[in-house]
């Protein structure tokens, strides 16, 4: 099967299967050979990984994957790309194509039997940004076994990923893909290299897994209902933000003395503050 990293191939194939491209899907097609290759390399796909791929399209990633690692699982929710993916995968033994919604699949459990036997899980996701984020902390926070996470998304919600505090985009995001990953932007990926054409830019970025984890805190979900209302609320300061939240139940003192045993302003604002900061002052509210 020739190679789809190509806007000929590309076309040929979606015109066979008189294929109608699903706008809440993120249906855009790589049609840049040297940007899969650079995908590939930043992700260090090797012969020994297990690849998790999110929303294969017609397979254009795929074949590069499939030619790098031991194995790949490849999840598409669109049913009408399944008879693509037959046909563009169909000399790729290495391949395992699943019809179903990630959000709905028990990745760890699937994902367990290959690390059992010893092998490394990488997972490589292209959606629309609307799913982005739902899917990447349903991975963390399964704790479905993986090394990294490669993303393609739209080149400002790479940034707001990468941001540190006070900067424009530093947000809750930021601080929830953080808490878990170190986020490192690859490349920026123009919309001339999709097909059809997005309307604005998009970022490949790898959120590599941490061994141990950044920082320790005592209440997760605590932390980060903080964190929620610091940033729902961006000018206005943290202690305000805390106390406008309609789950927490936190008052202005007891939020001013945790921030002055932290040695910080109660007029700061959630921007300004770090994750081990987060993590210090939801353990000093819970007590």
């Amino acid at each position: 099967m020739e190679k789809l990293s190509s806007p000929k191939k590309t076309i040929e194939i979606i015109q066979k299967y008189n294929f109608d491209f699903q706008k809440k899907f993120g249906q855009n097609f790589l049609i840049d050979s040297h940007v899969l290759e650079k995908i590939i390399d930043a992700a260090n796909i090797t012969e020994d990984d297990f690849v998790l791929e999110i929303g294969p399209g017609i397979g254009t990633m795929t074949q590069y994957l499939s030619e790098h690692a031991r194995e790949v699982m490849a999840v598409e929710i669109d049913h009408n790309l399944i008879p693509i993916l037959k046909e563009t995968l169909a000399g790729y033994d290495n391949v395992e194509v699943l019809n179903e919604d990630i959000l709905k699949v028990d990745n760890k459990e699937r994902l367990q039997k290959r690390k059992i036997r010893g092998d490394r899980s990488k997972s490589w996701q292209i959606c629309p940004i609307i799913l982005t984020t739902p899917i990447i902390m349903g991975l963390f926070e399964k704790n479905v076994p993986m090394n990294s996470l490669t993303v393609m998304v739209q080149k400002e919600v790479a940034q707001r990923m990468q941001a540190g505090p006070g900067t424009k985009d530093y947000g809750a995001l930021s601080l929830a893909v953080q808490f878990y990953a170190e986020p490192y932007i690859v490349a920026n990926v123009p919309p001339n290299c999709f097909m059809p054409r997005p309307k604005v830019g998009s970022a490949v970025i790898r959120l590599t897994r941490y061994k141990d984890m950044p920082v320790k805190v005592k209440n997760e979900q605590l932390m980060f209902s903080i964190i929620r209302a610091s940033f729902n609320q961006r000018r206005k300061t943290l202690q305000n933000g805390i106390n406008n939240s309609s789950t927490l139940h936190f008052s202005k003192e007891q939020v001013v003395d945790a921030l002055d045993k932290m040695g910080l302003s109660p007029k700061i604002r959630g921007e300004a503050l770090s994750l081990e900061q987060f993590a210090r002052l939801s353990d000093l509210l819970e007590g």
